[in-house]
């Protein structure tokens, strides 16, 4: 699930930065993403 939700944010960024949409809120999104990623890599925690 969370592959999936990366994976999804990581093309919308891509497409923001590529052609200029959505401003900085891709960006934020995908900050906010890789931060929880993270946080669930440090504490072993399981995605269901």
């Amino acid at each position: 699930m969370i592959w999936t939700i990366i994976a999804i944010l990581i093309a919308l960024w891509l497409a923001g930065f590529l052609l200029e949409i959505a401003g900085n809120f891709i960006h934020l999104l995908l900050v906010i993403a890789l931060a929880v990623f993270i946080f669930n890599m440090i504490t072993g925690r399981r995605v269901a």
